[in-house]
């Protein structure tokens, strides 16, 4: 039998760890997140979650082989899948199953680039948008204190357990059950808004329930180029800010679903042809990747280094397999890709850190360089 203290002092040292490797990799700059991560036990938040084991994903629980270990890893933990928390029991009592992860315990790295993006100190009040398991609430709680501190999910079989274990931890925020695109009136004004979820646009009522020049840090969902941006609130729903150079990716805000996506197979008939470009120009690890997003816009991609799927909700696709291409339907994907790829060199090879966002009551724009620039690209 595994004893409690056992279980305490091994999670401290692979805490300790974590926190080591997290600052020799130049994530963690500022003390006060440094403390707020060796403080707060990652374990506590994660006491069950998945782990992929053959294309499917199997139900780890307290006490078993690695539990301990996989938690302090910089790594993300899926803990629900298709929006349903009891997917969990039936992977723990009838074997591996499959499903779409639709909430998880971020990797660490990913936590720490947010908080210190974030710019908090202890006199500012944060929305946290995205409750989940509750630990990132928890590492804000220790940073700010938990009068600070507001967090907010949609889902109750999520948050009504998260917000137990930050109680059992010794934290106490305001928690609510509610759709995180409104915010949470009853606390604002905030200085400082955060979401660990991902969104196609900005939801104007996160600037509205900002201080003018408090921040607001988030991820933009995008099918290609995902990025963090951190935006300065002004008047009212305005703001203004940039794409940060770290990249991040998150799951989605609860939204209504996009068109769906068919994705071509390995004998779908279509023109061939052979390419300079290989097939991992638009992987995430790509600097092109996030001009190739704003470029072609609500195109997918899937796939390997070797080999990538491209496909359109109007159902053009696009299937690369090492020097050759074969694109089908109504338009030719790898022909846009190819188009701007040249674009992007003539502008000097922009890398997302060139890239802003402008937000407005009426529009939401992504700009090279400048808010004035003729290069941008509505959201």
């Amino acid at each position: 039998m595994v004893l409690k203290a056992d279980v305490e002092g091994t999670a401290a040292r692979l805490r300790s760890r974590m926190v080591r490797a997290l600052v020799r990799g130049g994530t963690l700059t500022d003390p006060a997140w440094r403390e707020a991560f060796l403080t707060v036990p990652r374990h506590a938040f994660l006491p069950r979650y998945f782990q992929q084991r053959s294309g499917r994903w199997a139900a780890v629980d307290t006490g078993d082989e690695d539990w301990l270990t996989q938690i302090y890893a910089d790594r993300v933990l899926v803990t629900q899948l298709d929006g349903d928390s009891s997917r969990w029991e039936v992977a723990r009592a009838t074997g591996p199953v499959s499903g779409a992860p639709t909430c998880s315990s971020s990797m660490p790295t990913i936590m720490a680039v947010m908080l210190e993006a974030l710019q908090a100190n202890e006199n500012h009040r944060v929305l946290e948008i995205g409750t989940g398991t509750g630990y990132n609430a928890a590492l804000l709680c220790v940073r700010l204190g938990s009068a600070r501190v507001s967090t907010v999910d949609v889902d109750d079989s999520l948050a009504l357990p998260a917000e137990q274990r930050l109680t059992e931890c010794g934290f106490q925020p305001t928690c609510a059950v509610m759709d995180g695109v409104n915010g949470y009136p009853p606390g604002a004004p905030y200085d400082r808004v955060l979401c660990t979820c991902a969104v196609p646009r900005i939801p104007l009522a996160w600037l509205e329930q900002t201080h003018p020049g408090g921040l607001v840090v988030t991820t933009l969902s995008r099918p290609l180029g995902a990025g963090l941006v951190r935006i300065t609130a002004g008047d009212g729903p305005t703001g203004e800010g940039r794409v940060l150079a770290d990249d991040g990716r998150f799951m989605p805000l609860r939204a209504p679903q996009t068109a769906e996506i068919t994705w071509p197979t390995s004998d779908s008939e279509g023109t061939r042809r052979a390419t300079d470009l290989p097939a991992g120009i638009v992987s995430p690890t790509s600097p092109f990747e996030f001009f190739a997003g704003l470029d072609l816009p609500d195109v997918h991609a899937a796939g390997a280094a070797s080999c990538v799927l491209l496909a359109h909700p109007d159902g053009s696709w696009v299937r690369h397999d090492m020097e050759f291409v074969v694109q089908g339907g109504p338009r030719r994907l790898w022909d846009e890709i190819e188009a701007a790829y040249q674009k992007w060199h003539t502008l000097g090879e922009p890398r997302r850190a060139r890239f802003g966002i402008t937000v407005t009551p009426d529009t939401q724009n992504l700009w090279l360089d400048a808010p004035d620039s003729p290069h941008h690209w509505p959201l």
